[in-house]
């Protein structure tokens, strides 16, 4: 059951190099609201209403399991901590509604359309650390915890880039200076910096059309679908990083590889001597004065998914955004080394990163596992499938936290409508 879930989350990471050319007709999102639809509603619900683990990502039933996981697969707890939640104040602007622009394909739509036309469940803004707008639909509410996807390896990046700055990590080693592990393998001859930056030549596909991609052989080695009778393979994730080979130069493109994310997660646990979900309490989420506790999907070894698996409040995540913004400081106290954040505002090589072809991120960069735009407003942005975004605006000393359960996986679908509506937040706000 759980590994249906896993296999369709690898998938829709395939399908984020689509063309928004290419999405087909959707319903609308009020149509596949889940309480439209009447998904678990009633004790016991109607059996065609029924969402398990065997249906939990086909839209729309995802309307509903982004923000119900922890009911649908096992899950290691980050911890809040026992201090006060840190209050964010409230200045609600319902003129925000109204704020226009122009979609990139020349569509006139106001941040009031932006909700629906992008399936959101959650979205927040935060202006000068201020809730001046914030809407909820489907089934997620405030104290809810929903799916956050990739938006989890700008976690890990940052935890990461924590550790480098400690001295518990240095970014300059070899990989196998803390994984041994992997001296055979195309992480052999990887820097920790090639896997932070995503920049490591690793013979590795997430092409679902291709049922010999490597994508299925790393979702069979996690139990995360079923293997036939006569399979030989890995049966855990790091067995199946010892399989990985080298296709390429490392250094010398970006390529957005979801092994490199649960590689650098094992490298830290492996330095810092904590699992994900510890570092991640201890580190971050007792200090920021979270609402709620957090929690990462694990998979069949209790191993936290550091590829995708974080889920948290939409507050909290917008605390998270706004102690960014804040150059780590939140909460009365410095949570993050300002020069971490300062550096991650600086963002990477924007040659390599146009090799990887992001056709609606233009003269962007990828830094510590952060989306980073280099805009006139030195935006940066933690990105995740089916709509899971922070943004951070500095110049306009706004966040922008948003939840969704799209149901075409590709930000491609989104970015055209997101990226013109952020920045015509931020003008308003600015």
């Amino acid at each position: 059951m759980k590994r249906t879930i896993f296999a369709a989350v690898c998938a829709a990471s395939f399908a984020a190099l689509a063309h928004a050319e290419d999405a087909p007709k959707l319903p609308d999102a009020k149509a596949s609201d889940p309480k439209t639809l009447g998904l678990m509603q009633g004790s016991p619900p109607a059996p065609d209403k029924i969402v398990r683990f065997e249906n939990s990502y086909r839209f729309p039933a995802t309307r509903w399991s982004f923000s119900h996981m922890r009911e649908l697969t096992p899950t290691a707890n980050v911890w809040r901590g026992e201090a006060q939640a840190h209050a964010l104040k409230r200045a609600i602007r319902p003129d925000l509604e109204r704020v226009a622009f122009k979609t990139t394909n020349g569509v006139d739509m106001t941040f009031g359309d932006l909700f629906d036309k992008t399936y959101a469940d959650g979205l927040i803004v935060l202006h000068k650390g201020r809730i001046v707008y914030e809407r909820y639909g489907g089934a997620l509410t405030p104290e809810r915890p929903h799916m956050a996807m990739s938006v989890t390896k700008s976690f890990v990046g940052l935890l990461a880039a924590m550790a480098v700055a400690a001295g518990k990590l240095d970014d300059k080693a070899l990989v196998v200076k803390y994984l041994p592990e992997l001296k055979d393998t195309a992480y052999g001859d990887a820097t920790v910096r090639d896997v932070m930056d995503m920049t490591v030549g690793v013979k590795y596909s997430e092409n679902y059309a291709d049922p010999n991609a490597e994508i299925w052989s790393y979702a069979r080695a996690g139990g995360m679908i079923a293997a036939p009778a006569d399979y030989k393979g890995a049966r855990n994730f790091y067995d199946y990083l010892k399989t990985l080979q080298k296709e390429g130069e490392h250094d010398k493109a970006f390529a957005y590889k979801t092994v490199n994310a649960e590689t650098l997660a094992w490298i830290l646990k492996r330095a810092t001597g904590k699992s994900l979900s510890d570092l991640l309490s201890t580190e971050i989420w007792r200090k920021l004065g979270a609402e709620n506790d957090a929690y990462f999907l694990v998979d069949s070894t209790g191993v936290e998914a550091g590829g995708g698996g974080l889920n948290m409040a939409l507050r909290d995540m917008a605390r998270f955004g706004e102690m960014i913004r804040n150059g780590g400081s939140f909460n009365g106290q410095q949570i993050v080394p300002r020069a971490v954040v300062d550096d991650l505002f600086k963002g990477a090589d924007k040659a390599k990163f146009a090799k990887a072809g992001f056709a609606t991120l233009p003269g962007w960069s990828y830094h510590n596992m952060w989306w980073v735009s280099h805009n006139d407003h030195g935006a940066i942005a933690a990105r995740g499938i089916h709509g899971q975004v922070i943004y951070i605006d500095p110049a306009a000393k706004m966040v922008i936290a948003r939840f969704g359960s799209h149901p075409i996986a590709a930000n491609g679908f989104n970015d055209p409508i997101s990226l013109p509506a952020y920045a015509a937040m931020a003008n308003a706000l600015k």
